[in-house]
C-alpha cells in the first residue's frame, strides 16, 4: 500500500479562519433543510433589485456579439467617466477618470489589492475595532503587523487621535477607516475627515476609506476626498452594492492619486482580467440615477428601521437612534452573558438570524447587528417571535 501523501497548507491559511458568516449560512441552511424556518436580519445582502433600466441594459448588452471578450482591466473608459461624473455630483469632488480611477470586482478585491500594493511583511496596519473583519483577514494573509485602534460608544464610535499617537507610527504604513461605520453606523463629519488627513500627512500613512454606506439614510453623502488635498494620502473606495442594490454584480471602485491608482492596478493586473462588459455598461445606467432614487430606497429602508428599532427594544437592546447605514446596532442588557450567545438562543428558539458583534472586534462584545435588508414582512413577523 502506498503511503498516503503529506500535504499541508501555506501558513497565510492558518492565519486567517473562514468568514463567520459563511460558515454561519451553512449552519443557517442546514437548519432549514431540517424544515426550520429561520428568518435572517444576519446579512447586508440588499434584497430589492436595481432601477429596471439598469437590467434592460444589461440583458441588451449581454445579446451584442461584440461584448463577451476580456476586457481592459482598467475598465472601460465608459464607466470610469460615469464614476467620475457620479463623484462630481454627489460629493462635488473632481477626479481624473483617466488617472485616479480604478474600477474593482467589489470592494472586498479592493481590501485585498491595498494590502498587497502597501503592506510588506511586518509593516504595521491599523484596523478599527470594531469594524470590518476583511481588513483583518487581508492584513494578516500579506503578513503585516495588526494595530486594532478602539472605537467606543463612549467616543461616537470615532477615533482617539491621542490614542493612536501613542502608537509605534514609524512602523505604520496604512490606516483602514470606514464612515458611515460598519457595523455601529457612526456617521462622519468633516472634521473627522480633516483630521484623518492631517493625521496621514504627518506620519506618511495611506489613509484607506471604504465608503459604501455613504447613501443609505444619509441625509447629505460624504466622502474623505471632499478634503483638500485628500488625495495626496487618501484613497477611497466606494461601491453599487448597496446604494444601488447591486451586491451580487460586484461592481465597485477605487479613487486617488495616480500613483496609488497605479500600484495598486499592478496588483489587480496580476490577479483578474476585467469585468464583464455587459455589466460594465449596466452599471454606467445606474450611476446616472438621480438623487430621487436614492430617496425611494431609503423610504423603503426607513420603514424596515423602524420595526427593526421595535426589535431592539423587545430584546431590551439600547441603540443610538441618529446611526446611519443599512444596518441597526444596539447593546445587550448587561443581564445577558454576551452577544453570541444571544444571537444563538434567538437562532436555535426563535428561528432568527442576527449578527452578533463580537465578530467585529473585541469592542463589539456586548452588542448585535440588525440588518434592513429583511422584506418588512419576515421584521414584523420576527417581531412577532419574540413577543
Amino acid at each position: 500500500m502506498k503511503n498516503s501523501p503529506h500535504i499541508c497548507p501555506s501558513q497565510r491559511v492558518d492565519s486567517v479562519e473562514e468568514y463567520y458568516f459563511s460558515r454561519k449560512l451553512r449552519e443557517v441552511a442546514a437548519l432549514r433543510a431540517a424544515g426550520n424556518d429561520i428568518i435572517s436580519l444576519a446579512i447586508g445582502g440588499p434584497d430589492t433589485p436595481p432601477p429596471p433600466e439598469v437590467i434592460d441594459t444589461l440583458t441588451e448588452q449581454a445579446h451584442r456579439h461584440d461584448t463577451h471578450s476580456y476586457q481592459p482591466g482598467t475598465g472601460i473608459p465608459e464607466l470610469k467617466k460615469a464614476m467620475a461624473d457620479w463623484y462630481r455630483k454627489s460629493y462635488g469632488v473632481e477626479l481624473d477618470p483617466a488617472k485616479e480611477i480604478l474600477p474593482l470586482i467589489g470592494s472586498k478585491e479592493g481590501v485585498m489589492h491595498v494590502s498587497m500594493a502597501f503592506l510588506n511583511p511586518g509593516d504595521g496596519v491599523l484596523v478599527p475595532d470594531p469594524g470590518y473583519p476583511t481588513y483583518t483577514s487581508a492584513s494578516r494573509l500579506v503578513g503585516a503587523a495588526i494595530y486594532p485602534y478602539s472605537l467606543t460608544e463612549e467616543h461616537g464610535w470615532m477615533p482617539d487621535f491621542d490614542e493612536l499617537e501613542s502608537l509605534p507610527l514609524d512602523r505604520i504604513k496604512v490606516m483602514w477607516v470606514n464612515y458611515p461605520h460598519m457595523p455601529t453606523g457612526a456617521q462622519p463629519t468633516m472634521e473627522l475627515f480633516e483630521r484623518l488627513i492631517e493625521f496621514g500627512r504627518k506620519h506618511s500613512i495611506v489613509i484607506a476609506h471604504d465608503n459604501p454606506y455613504s447613501f443609505i439614510l444619509a441625509d447629505e453623502p460624504m466622502s474623505i476626498l471632499q478634503v483638500p488635498g485628500a488625495k495626496d494620502v487618501a484613497l477611497e473606495m466606494n461601491s453599487l452594492s448597496k446604494s444601488h442594490s447591486m451586491a451580487g454584480w460586484r461592481v465597485a471602485m477605487l479613487a486617488s492619486n495616480p500613483d496609488f491608482v497605479n500600484w495598486i492596478y499592478k496588483v489587480k493586473s496580476n490577479v483578474d482580467s476585467g469585468q464583464f462588459k455587459p455589466v460594465m455598461m449596466a452599471a454606467v445606467k445606474a450611476l446616472e440615477q438621480g438623487r430621487e432614487w436614492h430617496d425611494a430606497l431609503n423610504e423603503l429602508y426607513w420603514r424596515r428601521r423602524v420595526i427593526a428599532e421595535q426589535i431592539m427594544q423587545k430584546l431590551q437592546c439600547r441603540y443610538n437612534p441618529q446611526q446611519r447605514g443599512l444596518f441597526l446596532w444596539g447593546k445587550i442588557p448587561d443581564t445577558c452573558p454576551g452577544s453570541e450567545q444571544m444571537a444563538d438562543e434567538l437562532l436555535y428558539n426563535k428561528g432568527v438570524f442576527i449578527a452578533p458583534g463580537f465578530i467585529f472586534g473585541t469592542n463589539g462584545t456586548r452588542y448585535i447587528r440588525i440588518s434592513l435588508c429583511a422584506t418588512e414582512e419576515n421584521l414584523t413577523k420576527a417581531l412577532q417571535r419574540l413577543s
